[in-house]
């Protein structure tokens, strides 16, 4: 019985060891398949052509911002106005067309930044344990500022370049008098001022001469210019300019007139914003100044009064 019982338990052993070996060799077995499929698949990708690897290469912006680029732009479309596209378009020119940005990024954009805005408000909210009535207000606040940041952006740029349009313009004005008055036509003027000076302005009238050059008449040029910008007094002198040239008027009087009259409107705007200086320290001299005036003159006197009347 006991010979029995030992030659039992050396047979569950023996088929122990034997499973063991048979399972170790098969998962051995495919170890090594797996890395030699794994190496086959690296060294195919290597040797492959450039156009079955060119998916690998791409960035993360080709792989993944662009579809989603392409699908906020599809939800832009549709939240939008059908005038939408021109609009924006007509403001990225007065902006100045910055870099990088197209009708179309500006429309997903506005859609990114509402779903960024959204998601980062509620999660601050949730962070900050605020209430529900005060939670959602916050978070439509920032789904609104997220929709419109684009635009705000813009609308940046285009107050930044008109003012800089506008103070450039006399000086710009000065030396297209001087290169008319010394010969030259009023082309080469246009491009001595592109030459000669920096900025928006001369961005612009680098823009005229190109379209000139590519034969558009100067008349069709300098209404694009007026069109692309929301000074008052660049459309005001492209105004005068196509009119000198239609009716033959001499170019060097009609800039003389123009340069004396945008000097008299800089000056004019000089004096309005000093009037303005005093309306606009009231409200910090009445909030900020007076009152500490009044603790610095009135605080000694009313505390000797309350002493006073204390009996110290």
């Amino acid at each position: 019985m006991t010979i029995l019982l030992i030659m039992g338990a050396a047979l569950v052993v023996l088929a122990i060891v034997l499973v063991s070996a048979a399972v170790g060799t098969t998962a051995s077995g495919r170890a090594v398949s797996g890395v030699d499929r794994s190496v086959a698949l690296l060294q195919a990708v290597t040797t492959a052509p450039k156009e079955l690897t060119k998916d690998y290469d791409e960035s993360f912006a080709d792989r993944v911002m662009a579809p989603l680029q392409g699908k906020a732009l599809l939800v832009a479309r549709r939240l939008s106005g059908s005038d939408a596209a021109e609009r924006i378009r007509k403001r990225l020119d007065v902006a100045g067309n910055p870099v990088g940005w197209t009708v179309e990024r500006v429309q997903a954009g506005k859609v990114i930044g509402a779903i960024a805005m959204f998601l980062v408000s509620v999660a601050l909210t949730a962070a900050l344990g605020t209430h529900f009535p005060l939670r959602g207000l916050l978070i439509v606040l920032a789904t609104i500022v997220g929709w419109f940041g684009p635009n705000l952006y813009l609308y940046q740029r285009v107050y930044e370049r008109s003012l800089l349009m506008g103070r450039s313009l006399p000086d710009a004005i000065d030396l297209m008098t001087i290169s008319v008055e010394s010969g030259l036509a009023f082309d080469a003027a246009i491009q001595q001022v592109a030459r000669n000076t920096t900025g928006p302005l001369a961005d612009e009238f680098s823009r005229v001469l190109r379209e000139m050059q590519i034969g558009q008449g100067r008349a069709q040029a300098l209404r694009g210019l007026a069109d692309r910008t929301n000074v008052d007094d660049v459309r005001s002198f492209v105004t005068a300019m196509v009119q000198a040239d239609s009716f033959g008027i001499p170019i060097a009087n009609v800039l003389r007139v123009q340069s004396s009259e945008m000097r008299v409107k800089r000056r004019q705007r000089a004096e309005e914003k000093a009037q303005k200086v005093p309306v606009k320290m009231t409200v910090p001299l009445i909030f900020c100044i007076l009152p500490c005036l009044f603790i610095a003159v009135m605080g000694p006197a009313v505390i000797h009064i309350m002493d006073s009347f204390s009996g110290r």
